[in-house]
């Protein structure tokens, strides 16, 4: 048996070397990765926004700050603190994170088969094939009785020679690129639904304002008709006409408050407390839509999150039809063993107990019934589904953009014409009331003139918060303050890539045109 030990080790020295050489070429091999190489799909991208060749203004570099905390623009502190709270309490955001963090778990478990994976095992086995005991003695012997002791390491190694392993690393380092644009798109979207429906809010507080100045106006008119009546220059009819105007806007006044309250609502879900205990104190709407730059159509594809994640998973659905076809050729597997073993313990950490075995194992299926074809035909058909998604979504985009230029543009117009029509009204009230107290008009035409004013006045209101929520989502629609290099930022923290702060984040646009990052560094970014 000695001899038989020092014989297998002279000869593994050379099957280690053996091992080593192949091991290398392997390595050279595995550099050979079957299937198609990665290209950013093709989609149709305007030269310019219809809605610039209408009178949109493109805003000069004087008038760009940094769009990192994008609300900021609007300077308002309300805004800015529930800002602050959606971005720490929201549990969309908080959904999309743990998500991205799965996915960036998955790279580092796809990296893992680049490796040998080691085993250790110890075990201890006691056997006996029968027994026979003495009337003449307490002691048992037992006959055929055995010990067997081992311990063992094993280690196993699929080199990746096709480029499988290589296509799966990509696939999740895309994936988890893709969960980092779906969180920033998640949070995007968050944060402009707070700025619209708080914009909104606000412009229920101007109409909440409005009509109770109208019901106090109201109230002077039903004042006036009574002491007309009283005086005998009225009709009684003149009286009950002012009432039940003056009731119908107290209704009015009343009904506003629904609507405020279910925004007020909705902005509690979305910061993340309860509606029972959240509440933000009324103020009319006084701001005005800050210049917005609009960057070239170009740059859309780096600024808006949800192209980059439709990108990504399009690049990932690439790598899917290299592992398919990479299932057409064979896989070699290299394993190693060794250890100890001896039937007695005290022997089993000594020479003459070791023992090893070492050697490749080439496998290649002959015949699946056409399985791995129609993998691989499935690969490509959800790779054609992805890059039909992302020029979808491009297409929307810029629909998504040209919407709210035009929104922005038409309202601008609309809110000039409707203040005159505002002036008009109020004029012409003031001209009716003097004539009804002079006894020269009905109180029909009093009637009629304060309900025109006072529709004029609120269609003026309801266009002012129109344009705020039109410039939000304008900013929205542009990106907010995000770019495609975000996607590739890791923080190593688990709440995933934190928002951009005012100081730190990629502006929207510098005179019209975006900093964006290019195609190739995002290729370089993603290998």
């Amino acid at each position: 048996m000695q001899s038989d030990r020092t014989s297998s080790a002279r000869t593994y020295a050379p099957r280690v070397l053996t091992l080593a050489v192949a091991l290398a070429a392997a390595g050279l091999v595995a550099a050979c990765a079957v299937g198609p190489d990665y290209q950013r799909p093709a989609a149709e991208i305007p030269a310019s926004y219809k809605e610039a060749a209408r009178g949109w203004k493109v805003a000069q570099p004087a008038d760009h700050e940094d769009r990192g905390a994008w609300w900021t623009i609007y300077q308002d502190p309300q805004l800015d603190a529930l800002e602050d709270k959606l971005n720490a309490a929201n549990q969309t955001i908080a959904q999309f994170a743990a998500a991205y963090r799965q996915a960036r778990a998955l790279v580092g478990e796809a990296r893992a088969a680049y490796f040998p994976t080691l085993g250790l095992s110890a075990g201890a086995t006691r056997s006996g094939s029968g027994a026979s005991s003495s009337t003449r003695s307490t002691s048992v012997s037992r006959s055929g009785v055995s010990n067997s002791y081992d311990l063992q390491l094993d280690a196993s190694w699929e080199p990746d020679l096709w480029g499988s392993v290589g296509r799966s690393v990509n696939a999740q380092k895309a994936g988890q690129q893709g969960a980092a644009a779906d969180l920033a798109n998640a949070r995007l979207s968050a944060q402009a639904t707070l700025a619209q429906t708080y914009f909104a809010l606000r412009a229920l507080d101007a109409n909440q304002k409005l009509l109770d100045e109208t019901v106090a106006a109201y109230q002077r008119s039903l004042q006036l008709t009574q002491n007309q009546y009283a005086a005998g220059v009225a009709a009684r009819s003149d009286v009950i006409q002012a009432q039940t105007q003056l009731q119908s806007a107290q209704a009015s006044a009343i009904d506003n408050g629904v609507q405020r309250a279910q925004d007020e609502h909705a902005i509690a879900v979305l910061v993340g407390e309860p509606a029972s205990t959240f509440s933000i104190p009324p103020m009319p709407l006084t701001a005005t839509p800050p210049a917005v730059p609009a960057q070239m159509p170009s740059a859309l594809l780096e600024r808006r999150p949800d192209i980059a994640s439709a990108e990504r998973k399009a690049a990932a659905a690439n790598e899917q039809i290299g592992i398919a076809i990479a299932a057409f050729f064979p896989s070699l597997t290299l394993s190693a063993s060794g250890g100890f073993e001896s039937s007695v313990f005290s022997q089993l950490l000594t020479a003459p107990s070791r023992f090893w075995t070492v050697g490749p194992q080439l496998a290649a299926t002959l015949f699946d019934a056409g399985l791995r074809r129609a993998q691989t035909e499935a690969a490509r058909a959800a790779y054609d589904q992805n890059v039909a998604t992302y020029r979808q979504t491009v297409l929307t985009a810029f629909q998504d953009v040209e919407d709210n230029l035009a929104s922005q543009r038409i309202l601008e117009r609309e809110i000039v014409v409707q203040q005159q029509a505002v002036e008009s009204a109020r004029q012409a009230l003031a001209i009716v009331t003097n004539e009804y107290k002079a006894g020269t008009v009905g109180y029909v035409n009093v009637l009629t003139a304060q309900t025109t004013a006072f529709t004029a006045e609120q269609k003026l209101q309801t266009i002012a918060g129109q344009r705020m929520v039109s410039s939000v989502g304008l900013v929205k629609a542009l990106g907010g303050g995000w770019d495609v290099s975000q996607m590739n930022r890791e923080t190593g923290g688990v709440a995933a890539p934190e928002p951009a702060s005012a100081a730190a984040a990629t502006p929207v646009a510098q005179g019209g045109v975006a900093q964006t990052a290019t195609s190739a560094q995002m290729q370089a970014q993603s290998k």
